[in-house]
């Protein structure tokens, strides 16, 4: 809920709730900082036993007031979205990204999955320097609530815009997945699987640099550069 109305309902993964709905308000355009949401809160009551008619907190309900309440928009009904409202960066080059970094990260980011590892079901969404190394990871049922999870962080780590980070997603990449990186900023997106031809088509006209069936093979591995290789360090690489 945000300001006391409904805005949207999502199937998630429990855990870093509050950094999944700041992630999805920024990439939705309603924040731009940590400092737009005076309060975030479980909403007591969101739920009435029919049996007792007691109302009970199930923590799958949370309320958002934003501190210009002008600024939020009417909502008259619950709605389901995962693209954002608009994209205002320049993302020009800042960094390349050598690719045993990338590959090494891909390799290591099982350790982090400890859900996965129980599971089998759930996503993974990481941000990296450009040297590979892992700043946050989170998991998630939905890919697009692990990326919502970890920009989500990074709001309130008062870190955007993400300039010089590396989006690296378990997943495939989705057109959502290229909006959700380009409202904060990131302008290199590595995912393990494919990404489609709207992603493709959108990072290339924003200038984000997209990374796909990115596979370490022990010290070895490979992976597709289908737009943006200007931020990949191929130096060391052999022809």
């Amino acid at each position: 809920r945000l300001n006391g109305q409904q805005l949207s309902m999502t199937m998630r993964t429990p855990g870093h709730d509050v950094e999944l709905i700041h992630g999805f308000l920024h990439a939705e355009g309603y924040i731009t900082n940590r400092d737009d949401i005076r309060e975030a809160r479980y909403c007591d009551g969101a739920v009435v036993e029919d049996d007792s008619g007691f109302e009970r907190n199930t923590y799958n309900v949370m309320d958002f007031t934003t501190r210009t309440i002008t600024t939020a928009p009417v909502i008259t009904k619950p709605f389901l979205t995962s693209s954002a409202c608009g994209v205002c960066h320049d993302f020009v080059p800042t960094f390349a990204m050598q690719p045993s970094h990338l590959l090494r990260a891909q390799r290591e980011l099982g350790d982090g999955q400890a859900a996965f590892s129980k599971t089998g079901g759930v996503h993974a969404a990481a941000l990296l320097t450009p040297e590979g190394e892992r700043l946050v990871l989170r998991e998630d049922v939905g890919r697009h609530n692990a990326v919502d999870k970890v920009i989500g962080w990074a709001l309130l780590e008062d870190r955007l815009p993400l300039n010089d980070a590396v989006l690296l997603v378990s997943s495939r990449a989705s057109f959502e997945i290229v909006q959700k990186a380009a409202m904060a900023g990131i302008g290199l997106i590595a995912c393990v699987s494919a990404p489609s031809s709207l992603a493709i088509d959108t990072a290339q006209r924003l200038g984000i640099t997209l990374c796909g069936f990115v596979r370490s093979e022990g010290d070895d591995g490979r992976f597709n550069v289908y737009c943006g290789i200007e931020r990949i360090d191929l130096s060391g690489s052999e022809s």
